[in-house]
């Protein structure tokens, strides 16, 4: 039998199946293969008991990608929910969201959430600074249930992980989205008693056929620590159809003459926001000490 193993927790992996949420062990030889199943694995399973529905993970299905943190397998995209306000959005903060989803090779959509709750101007402000960020851009009020039809369209024959700071609404949105999630959270629960630490753990939720949302206790490597200087231009998607314009090959797009990227800030057709934080971030990797 196929399915995903939508959430692992002390050796056991929970697969969702034709037949409903399966309890399965992996077999010892992923252990000798060194090869560990993953929240997001297409897996293959016996069936040892139909009741309560167990049984074993036989095969790892090839995949996609996967990350290392949080330790997932195909991922299709990020929904990076950052609030308009209480709090505030860390506009440096999101860049380097953005910038470990483009490292990791992932697609993101941004989600303004708390849209009810914004001043005057506000969302216009956003839009200026990220609508031309190369990143679709969407508003929200999860705790109102306004705009979630649009986010349920972008999630669609998708499977998105949700990342974000603390505070900004992504649970009440993954339960807007997905109003069974608290159920399957607690049929897990009354399984293994450490289900109850949820958010220690990413975790996947159908939300049809085949679409997956991933809940996850949160990407820890937002230092860049592992990044050179070079490499932050290409995780600008904005800044490449000007780089051409660029009279210097490699050109860092801060202190060179003659810069498309310069030029296009100039015309208004790149985000000062963006690139004033694009600025901090390059000389932050410029001038970091190298052991």
């Amino acid at each position: 039998m196929q399915g995903k193993i939508i959430k692992g927790i002390a050796g056991f992996y929970y697969v969702y199946t034709a037949m409903g949420l399966a309890e399965c062990k992996a077999k010892g030889i992923f252990r000798k293969e060194k090869l560990k199943p993953l929240v997001g694995d297409n897996v293959e399973i016996e069936i040892t008991d139909e009741k309560p529905l167990t049984g074993n993970i036989t095969r790892i299905n090839p995949r996609r990608n996967a990350l290392i943190r949080p330790a997932c397998a195909n991922i299709d995209q990020a929904l990076v929910v950052f609030a308009v306000t209480k709090p505030a959005p860390n506009f440096n903060l999101l860049d380097r969201f953005l910038i470990t989803m483009e490292r990791q090779g992932l697609g993101a959509v941004i989600c303004f959430n708390k849209k009810d709750l914004a001043e005057e101007g506000a969302l216009e402000e956003l839009e200026q600074a990220y609508g031309k960020s190369g990143y679709r851009l969407l508003f929200a009020s999860a705790a109102k249930e306004r705009g979630t039809e649009e986010i349920r369209k972008c999630l669609k024959g998708k499977t998105t992980v949700v990342a974000g700071p603390s505070g900004v609404g992504k649970s009440t949105m993954i339960n807007a989205l997905f109003p069974e999630a608290n159920m399957e959270t607690g049929e897990i629960s009354e399984k293994i008693d450490r289900g109850k630490h949820t958010t220690r753990h990413a975790q996947l939720f159908a939300l049809e056929e085949d679409t997956f949302l991933m809940d996850t206790p949160g990407f820890t490597s937002l230092s860049l620590e592992e990044m050179e200087k070079e490499e932050l231009g290409a995780c600008y998607p904005e800044f490449a159809p000007y780089e051409k314009s660029c009279r210097f090959g490699g050109c860092s797009h801060v202190s060179e003459p003659e810069c498309g990227v310069k030029d296009a800030l100039d015309r208004g057709e790149i985000s000062r926001v963006r690139y004033e934080n694009y600025k901090v971030l390059y000389e932050e990797l410029k001038n970091r000490k190298k052991y």
